[in-house]
Formats: C-alpha cells, structure tokens, sequence
C-alpha cells in the first residue's frame, strides 16, 4: 500500500500546502558549460533569447538542443513547481510540482524560436501525460514555459499545428503539454549539467512519435 501511495503521489502535481518546503539558497551547480565552456548563468547579452522545455528526462533533451547551431548555451534544472531551490531527490518524490526543464538561450539570427520548437514537438511524445516512455512522474511531463507573449502565442499555434499533423498521421494521442509563462528556474546539481557529454553511454530516454512538425507559426517571438 505504501508504494502504491507513493506511486500516487508522483504521478498528481501537490497542491500548494503539501508540497516540500525547500531551502532559501541555490544548490551548487557549475559554473560553465562543459562542452562549449560559455557561463552557464546570465545575465546573457541582450541579442540572445531564452527558451524553456520540459520533454522527459532532462539529460537527453539537453544534447538534443546544445547541437543546434545558434544555441548559445543549454542547462538543465527544476521549473514550473511550488518548492524553491529543490534537489533532484525531492523533485523525484513528485511533491515540489517541478518539472526536469531544459533552459535554452540561442541567437535568432541564426535560429529562430519556431525553430526550438520544432526541436521540441519532434524530440518527445506529447500526448503521454505525467510520463514520457518508461519516466513516470510529474517531473517528465511535456511543458513549454514561455518569457513573452508572442513566445506563447507561437508555441499556442505551434500545438495546434502539430495536433493536427499528429491526426493526419493516424496517431491517436490528444497534446497534453503545458503552455505557460515560466516561473523561477533552478539550476539542477553539477553533475546532471551535460550529463551525456560526461557520460556518452548514459541514459538517454525519451523518443518522439515520428511525426514531423509543420514549420512556420507565423507569428514572431522577438
């Protein structure tokens, strides 16, 4: 009975009071990126954008994204919870709300946000719910966490499109992901920042439907 509750629990976002206290400092985290070098932290230059996804486990989605060219720098940690500054093992129980997030800051000269979120639609299965393949858990659900309006109103229309190429495809599933202006973000633990560059056979996870995202929102996210 215990682990079916615990079970439970990981698989429903807490309310406000059940979820974990937390801490007022930031956990220790790196400084640079390990595989460019760059600061991990901003502030950044203003001609660069930021960009927020939640696609599963966040060490795969990372890599997807730091090998996109114009992505100036990529870090992973916890976002669109209740709990300030958690650890991985509390964001693992299911009660600090959190998702694994992946920060994405680029320059839109060389890449547009359309772009980041043709990455995003095509790098995971959206219709799953609190889980993502074998990850089950509220922290791997599909979440797009926007920093302007015309960043939701791309990523709003994004989905719709990609809705509807899912149908065209035959593929039964319903979008579950989150659209949402994003909260505070907290910079997961040192070893989790490109974990797959310090550990090339480690757990990738996650996987898409195969479904290729129809380009152009039309709708700019300067």
């Amino acid at each position: 009975m215990y682990l079916l509750d615990m079970f439970a629990k990981k698989m429903k976002l807490p309310d406000a009071g059940e979820a974990l206290p937390g801490r007022p400092e930031p956990l220790p985290t790196a400084e640079t990126h390990f595989v460019n070098g760059r600061q991990l932290k901003g502030p950044f230059l203003e001609n660069l954008e930021t960009a927020m996804f939640g696609m599963g486990c966040f060490w795969g989605v990372e890599r997807r994204f730091w090998r996109i060219e114009g992505v100036h720098v990529t870090a992973v940690g916890y976002s669109a919870g209740t709990t300030p500054n958690p650890t991985y093992q509390e964001v693992c129980t299911g009660q600090t709300g959190h998702n694994e997030v992946v920060l994405v800051v680029f320059d839109p000269q060389t890449v547009t946000y359309d772009e980041m979120l043709r990455a995003f639609w095509e790098g995971h299965d959206p219709t799953q719910g609190m889980r993502q393949g074998n990850d089950m858990g509220t922290q791997y659900r599909s979440g797009i966490y926007t920093f302007s309006p015309a960043q939701q109103q791309a990523a709003e229309a994004s989905r719709q499109r990609y809705q509807a190429a899912l149908r065209a495809a035959g593929h039964k599933g319903t979008i579950s992901t989150e659209i949402r202006p994003a909260g505070p973000f907290y910079y997961a633990e040192d070893y989790h920042q490109q974990y797959l560059a310090k550990n090339p056979n480690g757990y990738c996870g996650g996987g898409g439907t195969g479904v290729a995202c129809p380009a152009g929102a039309g709708v700019p996210a300067a």
